[in-house]
């Protein structure tokens, strides 16, 4: 701010030097007099600039470490949020946030800051000197605030809510093709093209018309404001000359006046031009900052699990209102024990496993870890007691290290490379081509989706959490693979509750308990020897997953 104000104020010297010298000229001056002034406002302007250049660049510093902050804190709050406001939010509305919007913040930041303070006190200090050199001469100026003011209040009344609806606008287009590309066989193979085109087609009429609606509310607003800079010029001009034939000022006062005001349209023009920057910036702010707002208050809880009992009583969850798929389920698992979930498709199994794991907070009921509710842990704790690992698993940019120690960034090369041999995959990393070393990812060596999921499952080894939720966590492994893997695991694993959503039954199995659901609801209960007597629905599957007739015994079948 004091680079700023030292180079506004040899700036404004300028204008009164000239009415100074044009008053001189009126009496009589000499040439060396001239000079002197001519070489003074030189020597002005040129330490102007060297000002103006220290003030942004001290401005655009300043901007970048705030806009670093802020970056910084919208990971923060993106890596906080819970899994169900992300899926529910989509990745296309994130993905527009954190390029899109982070890029009209950016230039808000490091260019607005400086050039709004650059233009604030131009227009500040340089109304303070046109009342110095002629309080006359500034009545002028004021002809222009209605036309200048009216369509400021105008323009800013709608334009924070139509930049935050082109955001918007943008975001459902991104969804859209994201959608569209990432599903884009299961499109062609149901025959949904024409319906994703439409899709398309509807979300880039919405984001035209929203851009249509921001720019119709410049095309009013900036021909006024053009307008309203003409008015205090021509005013001056006038209402001096007019002064001037009276004898209430002098020639030099109108000629630093008009000069004054003169001078103060370039940086009024650049105030009010970063003032329709500021509100696309503010507008993105907004959906930085808003990430935050659904990132579950629970840092201030105070109490912890006393035990590793995991509890779920009664509870009910809807993707839609009205429209439960699960229903009224309670459950407890004790610590260390096997439990397999099981049931036809679309039972609500992979919704229910991912409720115990905290990610989906239930419509009704509660789901606690040693009696505490998982939804009053802060998430980072939550994750030590459970962790859920589903058949979706992505590989980040990094070296097979970097990509296990995401559990446990601390962890020594011995305890990664155990972790691997416990999933199954020290052999194929040892013959990568630099080991732990190997770059994996994008632009990396090529993992197959097999071992993608092997790496998945070695963070989860590392973690140690002391409950794990495995949502189909081998169904990318061929079954003689999937089945040497979960036994691997299980020896890993021994002591620690794991809650398996079992597609392949030879996981039920081997379970302590296996749980059938139906409809959203838990319809039978109990080990599988004790569940296949039963002759019930456990049975049934049991007996389809084998391909034997139902009334054909079970030794029989050579599989037993």
């Amino acid at each position: 701010m004091l680079w700023f104000v030292l180079a506004t104020a040899c700036g404004l010297t300028v204008p009164a030097l000239l009415g100074h010298l044009v008053e001189q000229v009126q009496k009589g001056v000499s040439t060396t007099q001239v000079d002197i002034v001519v070489a003074l406002i030189a020597g002005l302007l040129l330490l102007q600039s060297v000002f103006t250049r220290t003030a942004r660049l001290l401005g655009a510093r300043l901007g970048e470490q705030v806009l670093a902050d802020i970056r910084e804190g919208f990971v923060r709050r993106v890596l906080a949020l819970p899994l169900s406001a992300v899926e529910k939010a989509g990745t296309g509305d994130l993905l527009t946030r954190s390029t899109r919007d982070v890029d009209s913040l950016s230039k808000a930041v490091r260019m607005g800051a400086p050039s709004i303070l650059v233009a604030g006190l131009s227009v500040l200090l340089t109304f303070v000197a046109l009342l110095v050199t002629s309080p006359l001469l500034a009545l002028p100026c004021l002809v222009a605030l209605p036309v200048i003011v009216g369509s400021t209040r105008w323009y800013l009344k709608r334009a924070r809510s139509a930049y935050l609806t082109e955001a918007a606008g943008y975001s459902d287009l991104t969804q859209g093709l994201s959608e569209t590309v990432t599903g884009a066989r299961t499109a062609e193979a149901l025959g949904l093209g024409r319906r994703r085109i439409r899709r398309t087609d509807q979300d880039v009429l919405r984001s035209a018309a929203a851009e249509r609606r921001t720019l119709f509310l410049r095309s009013v607003w900036f021909p006024l404001m053009d307008f309203g800079y003409i008015l205090p010029v021509a005013s001056t001009l006038l209402v001096g000359g007019l002064f001037f034939i009276h004898g209430w000022v002098s020639l030099g006062e109108v000629t630093a006046a008009t000069l004054y005001t003169r001078t103060v349209i370039d940086p009024l023009d650049e105030l009010l031009g970063w003032l329709d920057e500021l509100q696309v910036g503010d507008a993105s702010l907004a959906r930085l900052i808003g990430v935050g707002a659904a990132v579950p208050a629970t840092a201030g809880c105070e109490r912890r699990p006393q035990d590793h009992r995991l509890a779920a009583e009664k509870v009910s969850y809807a993707y839609r209102e009205g429209h439960d798929v699960v229903s009224e389920v309670t459950l407890t698992v004790r610590p260390g024990e096997r439990v397999a979930v099981v049931g036809p498709s679309g039972a609500g199994k992979s919704t229910f496993g991912r409720i115990l794991a905290g990610v989906h907070p239930p419509r009704t009921g509660t789901v606690t870890i040693g009696d505490v509710p998982v939804d009053e842990l802060p998430l980072e704790e939550l994750r030590r007691h459970v962790a859920l690992v589903t058949q979706e698993h992505h590989v980040f940019l990094g070296t097979v290290r970097d990509n296990v120690t995401l559990a446990v960034p601390e962890a020594t090369d011995a305890q990664v490379t155990a972790a691997l041999d416990a999933v199954d995959a020290g052999t194929w990393v040892r013959a990568l081509p630099e080991g732990l070393d190997t770059a994996v990812g994008p632009g990396g060596h090529e993992v197959s989706p097999a071992q993608a999921q092997q790496l998945a499952l070695a963070r989860l080894v590392l973690a140690d959490p002391h409950t794990l939720v495995l949502d189909e966590a081998t169904s990318l492994l061929d079954p003689r693979a999937a089945r040497h893997l979960e036994r691997s695991l299980a020896a890993v694993l021994d002591g620690r509750t794991v809650i398996a959503i079992a597609h392949r039954l030879h996981t039920a199995h081997d379970a302590d308990t296996v749980v059938v659901m139906e409809g959203g609801r838990i319809t039978e209960q109990g080990g599988h020897e004790e569940l296949v007597a039963a002759g019930g629905v456990y049975a049934a599957l049991w007996d389809s997953w084998h391909g034997r007739a139902p009334d054909t015994p079970a030794h029989e079948h050579p599989h037993e």
